[in-house]
């Protein structure tokens, strides 16, 4: 399988060489030359199987021998063996018409995890393979940085940074982050926002020679590894709502998504054949992606501080993934809309365009008021606990969800992660274990300034 940047100015690398490079050296994402295609013979002959052995089938498309099969198998059951679930990401009905996925029973509790345990397997693998060391580098805006430093803490020739924006995460986030004492693991905690951070993060992988010299790795979004991992559970919720005879036709998805990546393996996934109908793009009051998606114009506004804070985010990375595809894969367009976006902050597009968005995607901002009504509703009316985030996706699965159809909304986090919006309406919950004993451990972190100069230096005094 080849690989290419949305930019045009890198093709021709393999799925490692993608995955070292994070992003492109062109300032664009990678993305492969051809999406592969999966036949109604082919799912039909993957509805029965386990979660990791769908996995394997469906990164075996993508990495195309690069990786032996034994030991690509290897790392698949290594990442999903620390699951809390048999079934990876369970379905459950809550009412008719609406299913969630729960994909928070991974080590840290969010949907992270199901991406960043293979991403830290996967890197651990190539270090041993190629005697190299890594240095992966990240943003947060609250679950990625604790599946990361999860998925590779305490792993030799692999140290990680992670940043996230200081005061703006929700507590146990920020705990279960900074109470990682191992060597390997450096949290700054940066003065700003999300878009901050991951601004720093772009500038630093940017900068070719200082990423080459210091063995920069991507753990965000921006990696195609994490798109790819994310694919699968859209797979596996159609199947298992097929093997439950709960649908017989396509399916629509309703995601709460800040950065597109999580929304994008769900288009992903349809492009490759999965019958899916809707595709719902649930934001808060930080809606760019739904003012794109209804209007047509992607720039950013006023920054909001949420109850769903994971999803406080006015930039997002992945969406050059998805331009590239509207502008029918020509990397030429895209690069100049890029351009002009960084020196204009706003991309417009508009006529038979818009029209293609709009049949890819339907969108729908849910603020504040109405993200805590719908926790609160879901638990009175069917015993079910919503964290905020899946909350902002199950009330936009309402809007869109027509009589005969069938959505599944996906849960991103577990609830006990963010108890300061839960207990504004007066619920009270247990804290799983794992969570409960972070409380009482000491952190671990440095409060820097915004800036690339103050970052870099933290990063070069670790490595």
């Amino acid at each position: 399988m080849e690989y290419i940047s949305t930019r045009g100015k890198v093709a021709g690398i393999g799925f490692v060489e993608a995955v070292l490079m994070g992003l492109a050296d062109d300032g664009g994402l990678l993305v492969p030359k051809h999406i592969p295609q999966v036949s109604q013979d082919t799912l039909a002959q993957w509805q029965q199987l386990s979660y990791p052995e769908l996995a394997l089938e469906i990164f075996s498309l993508y990495i195309d021998g690069e990786i032996p099969r034994e030991d690509l198998k290897q790392l698949v059951n290594d990442s999903y063996a620390t699951f809390r679930d048999q079934e990876v990401t369970p379905l459950r009905k809550v009412k008719d018409n609406l299913h969630v996925l729960e994909l928070f029973h991974g080590p840290t509790f969010a949907f992270k995890d199901i991406a960043l345990q293979f991403l830290g397997n996967l890197y651990s693998y190539i270090s041993r393979k190629q005697n190299s060391i890594i240095h992966i580098l990240g943003a947060t805006s609250g679950d990625t940085g604790a599946s990361a430093i999860e998925g590779v803490r305490g792993k030799e020739g692999i140290k990680i940074c992670i940043l996230h924006p200081n005061g703006k995460v929700s507590k146990v986030q920020e705990l279960q982050m900074t109470t990682v004492d191992d060597a390997n693991v450096l949290n700054l905690s940066v003065e700003g926002n999300f878009d901050d951070c991951q601004r720093i993060i772009k500038e630093l992988f940017a900068d070719v020679a200082f990423k080459q010299e210091y063995h920069l790795r991507a753990i965000n979004s921006i990696n195609f590894a994490r798109i790819l991992a994310q694919t699968v559970y859209y797979f596996y919720a159609y199947f298992q709502l097929a093997n439950q005879g709960a649908a017989t036709g396509a399916v629509n998805f309703s995601v709460p998504t800040g950065n597109f990546g999580d929304i994008f393996a769900g288009f992903l996934a349809k492009k490759m054949g999965l019958p899916v109908s809707k595709l719902i793009l649930a934001t808060n009051e930080n809606n760019i992606l739904e003012r794109f998606v209804n209007e047509g114009i992607y720039q950013p506004g006023e920054f909001h501080m949420t109850y769903s804070p994971s999803m406080d985010i006015q930039v997002a990375s992945n969406f050059e993934r998805y331009l590239y595809y509207l502008q029918g894969e020509d990397a030429a367009s895209v690069a100049s809309l890029m351009d002009s976006f960084r020196q204009e902050g706003r991309i417009t597009v508009s006529g038979d365009r818009l029209t293609q968005v709009q049949r890819d995607f339907t969108a729908a901002s849910v603020e504040n008021d109405d993200c805590l009504a719908t926790i609160g509703q879901v638990h009175d009316d069917f015993g079910y606990l919503l964290d905020p985030h899946t909350a902002c996706g199950v009330a936009a699965a309402g809007r869109f969800t027509a009589k005969g159809e069938v959505t599944v909304a996906l849960a991103t986090a577990h609830p006990a992660k963010f108890n300061e919006a839960i207990e504004l309406i007066q619920i009270e919950q247990t804290f799983p274990p794992q969570i409960q004993a972070i409380f009482d451990k000491p952190q671990h972190q440095k409060l820097v300034d915004g800036s690339n100069d103050a970052v870099k230096e933290e990063l070069l005094k670790f490595f």
